[in-house]
């Protein structure tokens, strides 16, 4: 007779979850098939609205910036909760992939003050990160608005765009604080950015580094462009992070934002 079910503990949670993020990870290899595609003379001729996410897009994955985020958000985690660092990680993540970021799943399972986990988190050294200033051009030659919209903060934003040189060239950064701390891939998210900056979506264009974060703007009506890592060595990514083939969502993927947005000003002419 099969025992009655009980719910298990938030512990018992982590390790199986550990167990499924041991198992799936290392997916790098399937990168390599993703074909690159650029764009052509009429893609973006109606376009005046350029929407970029931050981290992993306007600099290269490659940088691994985002790794100083990620240990910050482990040790917060393991010191909120008394974990072990591998079971604060495998929670971490869980709570990434099932609410969008770690600081929903915080807050939504332990009423956690976000400013101060944001404050915690994006504690980090930004020298990594130099001027871009081909980047800068190609984001400047674009023809209309150019903003941020990020699941982090707005000095995260400012701090990481500024170290690229970049943070003159937008009219405005949308963060999580913004979206009331409801994060990407959330479709109001994406609905009230577009309110608030009187966005006409059918003009608009979003660059982002993870897939299921370009459906809700696909819907909108934007075009869509996801960034891939450059150089895929010693790279490990989630498979739901990764696209599929049946990602209709998807318009454009390219693993060089600069080359992409020059070509894209190139054919516009």
């Amino acid at each position: 007779m099969p025992r009655p079910c009980r719910p298990r503990s938030e512990k018992e949670k982590t390790v199986a979850f550990s167990i499924f993020f041991t198992l799936t990870k290392g997916h790098n290899s399937n990168m390599k098939m993703i074909p690159q595609t650029a764009p052509t003379p009429d893609d973006f001729s109606h376009v005046t609205e350029w929407v970029f996410d931050l981290d992993n897009t306007l600099y290269p994955h490659e940088v691994n910036l985002f790794s100083q985020i990620d240990r910050n958000m482990t040790a917060y985690v393991a010191e909120l909760l008394q974990l072990e660092p591998d079971e604060a990680r495998a929670l971490q993540k869980r709570y990434y992939h099932e609410h969008g970021t770690t600081l929903q799943g915080l807050m939504i399972h332990y009423g956690i003050d976000p400013n101060a986990f944001l404050e915690r988190a994006h504690a980090i050294d930004y020298s990594m990160l130099s001027p871009n200033p081909e980047l800068g051009e190609a984001i400047k030659a674009l023809p209309g608005r150019k903003f941020i919209l990020t699941n982090g903060s707005v000095p995260h934003a400012q701090a990481a765009a500024g170290a690229l040189g970049i943070l003159d060239h937008f009219e405005d950064i949308f963060d999580i604080v913004a979206a009331d701390f409801l994060p990407k891939p959330a479709s109001a998210t994406y609905e009230k950015f577009a309110a608030l900056a009187k966005l006409d979506t059918k003009q608009a264009a979003m660059f982002e580094d993870l897939p299921r974060n370009l459906a809700a703007p696909k819907a909108l009506g934007m075009k869509t462009v996801l960034l891939v890592p450059r150089n895929l060595e010693g790279i490990v990514m989630e498979r739901w992070e990764i696209p599929a083939e049946t990602d209709e969502h998807i318009d454009f993927i390219t693993d060089d934002l600069t080359a992409f947005l020059q070509g894209v000003t190139t054919t516009a002419k």
